[in-house]
Order: structure tokens, then sequence, then C-alpha cells
């Protein structure tokens, strides 16, 4: 169990590492380089690298931005063999829904709570 948060350190603290010299050495926005990063998870998934890595290394990499990225592309290939075409589109938006959701309700409440800075 120790070994598994572990490696659940290192892969997360990896793919934190991998952002921050983007924001560092790339000189890339915020913006840029979330997109990035999920498009990199997205990718992994389609290839099949990243549920091996979920297996591996857990909450290292199912909690970083890159996760989304595969929960995108894994709901839709997902429902594309059940559904095809318009399963495509359904199956993203079904299996991220939940943190889409959060992160929209409490992006409100903390606007609602604290003020703007700019």
């Amino acid at each position: 169990m120790l070994a598994m948060f572990f490696w659940s350190f290192i892969v997360g603290g990896f793919i934190c590492m991998l952002g921050q010299l983007l924001f560092d050495v790339a000189k890339l926005s915020p913006g840029h380089t979330l997109s990035l990063l999920v498009v990199i998870g997205a990718v992994m998934d389609g290839f099949g690298l990243y549920e091996p890595l979920i297996d591996f290394a857990g909450a290292g990499a199912t909690i970083p931005i890159t996760s989304f990225g595969n929960s995108l592309v894994h709901g839709a290939l997902q429902e594309a063999k059940a559904h095809g075409l318009i399963g495509v589109i359904t199956g993203m938006f079904e299996v991220t829904s939940s943190g889409i959701s959060s992160a929209i309700i409490f992006a409100f409440i903390g606007a609602l709570l604290f003020k703007s800075k700019g």
C-alpha cells in the first residue's frame, strides 16, 4: 500500500511538473496549458495508455486535469460502440457531467462569496 502512495505521488507530481514547465519554459498561458494537458490525456486514452496509468498510479493519474481528457474520450468511445456517431457526443457529456456541473456550481458560489480583484 505504501508503494501505491509513492507511485501516485510521483505520477501526479510529474503531471504537475509538466504543467509548471509549460508555464515557465514554454511561456504558455494558463488556458493554453490547461488545454494542452486535457489533449494529452485524451490522446493517451485514445491509444489505450491512460487506463493502465490509472491502474498503476491511482489518484496520481485521476486527480490532475489530464484525467478530464481521458474521461471525455473514454465516454465518447464507449458510447460510440453502443450508439454510433450520436454516442460520441452524448458519451462525452454523460461521463463528465458531474465534473462540469460541480465546476459551474462552485465557481458561482465562489463568485458570490468573494470579491473580484479585476
